[in-house]
C-alpha cells in the first residue's frame, strides 16, 4: 500500500497495533530502491498475513520522512504497536531481507 503524510498515522501507526507494518521509504530516482522493491513485494506475498508492506515516497511525504529522520534511501523500518522495532538502510539480497523479517516477526 502507498502511504502519504496524510495517512501515515492511520495506515502505519494505528494498524501496526494489530499486524506488523514494514515501511519502505524510497524515491523514483533511487536505483537501489528500485532493486529492493520487487524483493519486498515478493516477500510480502510469501509471508502472506504476517506483515503488511507500506511504501512511502520520500518526495511525496516530506513530513513523515523528516519526523522519522530518513537521511538515506532505501530505508526500511518495521513498526509494531505504533513504534519502530528495527530498520535497515540500503539494498539487500532476498535472503538478507528474509533473515531480517524472520528475526522481527517472532
Amino acid at each position: 500500500m502507498d502511504v502519504t503524510d496524510n495517512y501515515f498515522d492511520e495506515k502505519v501507526l494505528k494498524q501496526s497495533k494489530t499486524i506488523p507494518i514494514v515501511v519502505d521509504f524510497w524515491a523514483e530516482w533511487c536505483m537501489p530502491c528500485r532493486m529492493l522493491k520487487p524483493v519486498l513485494e515478493k516477500l510480502e506475498a510469501e509471508y502472506k498475513g504476517k506483515f503488511i508492506l507500506a511504501k512511502v515516497n520520500v518526495e511525496e511525504a516530506p513530513t513523515v520522512s523528516d519526523k522519522l529522520s530518513i537521511t538515506s534511501i532505501p530505508c526500511v523500518k518495521m513498526f509494531k504497536n505504533g513504534k519502530v522495532i528495527d530498520e535497515f538502510t540500503g539494498s539487500r539480497s532476498e535472503s538478507s531481507v528474509k533473515q531480517w523479517l524472520d528475526k522481527n516477526l517472532k
